[in-house]
């Protein structure tokens, strides 16, 4: 019979403490200096360069020091007005937008500019490149535009150790030099991976070993949105 692990690690908490930084050090001290920020940010980077984690870490920090935050993005339809006391506007995947989406999206940022409230927003791409309405791609780069870098390798390795440590893991050179050299660098869907990883050695009563992984990837492949790279080979 297969065991059933119990979640007995904590989830960790998007903040600036818990954000490697690596090539981002000056942006996340500029960040944490300016909670709630005073005017408009825009992150933009490449998938898993962390730019969700920076503005979950923003709305934590505005959130510590009373501020009310609002998240409004592709996932949440509709056209709903700020309310009174809105410290903060967060847009996370603005590409992702649809065309109605982004009418309500650029109506949202009037009311917030009306009402004296900055916004963060992110998107693979900086403002003037998104492919988005003209009117909203502007409003999106009025205030502060910041490039959001990916983690070289080495730090990507550290990282990875550091989630595997926490948890009780061992991860050995040979599993990350598997996970390194066959999925995207997307620090995200790799941590995500790890998880399914550590509930899957759980499971077996298994210590985390490249046939393993093997093993786990035949039986269970990839959600939407953690796709293998392609080319892909299960054995080799």
């Amino acid at each position: 019979m297969r065991q059933v692990p119990l979640p007995l690690v904590a989830q960790s908490v998007a903040t600036f403490d818990s954000f490697i930084p690596g090539c981002n050090q000056w942006l996340v001290a500029q960040l944490r200096a300016d909670v709630p920020p005073r005017s408009p940010v825009y992150l933009w980077g490449p998938s898993g360069s962390g730019k969700t984690h920076l503005l979950q870490a923003l709305r934590h920090a505005c959130e510590a020091v009373g501020a009310r935050v609002v998240t409004w993005g592709h996932e949440a339809p509709g056209t709903a007005g700020l309310d009174e006391g809105v410290g903060l506007l967060i847009l996370d995947d603005v590409h992702l937008l649809d065309p109605q989406s982004q009418h309500a999206a650029f109506g949202l940022l009037v009311e917030a500019q009306a009402q004296g409230v900055p916004w963060a927003a992110a998107g693979p791409l900086p403002p003037v490149d998104l492919p988005l309405r003209e009117d909203l791609r502007t409003r999106l780069g009025w205030g502060q535009v910041h490039a959001v870098e990916s983690l070289p390798e080495v730090q990507t390795r550290d990282a990875l150790r550091t989630e595997a440590g926490r948890r009780g893991m061992v991860l050995g050179d040979e599993v990350l030099d598997y996970l390194l050299s066959r999925f995207a660098r997307d620090l995200g869907h790799l941590m995500q991976l790890l998880d399914r990883l550590d509930h899957y050695a759980l499971s077996r009563a298994r210590p985390v070993t490249v046939p393993l992984l093997r093993q786990m990837l035949a039986e269970d492949p990839a959600p939407p949105g953690q796709e293998l790279q392609a080319g892909l080979e299960l054995g080799t």
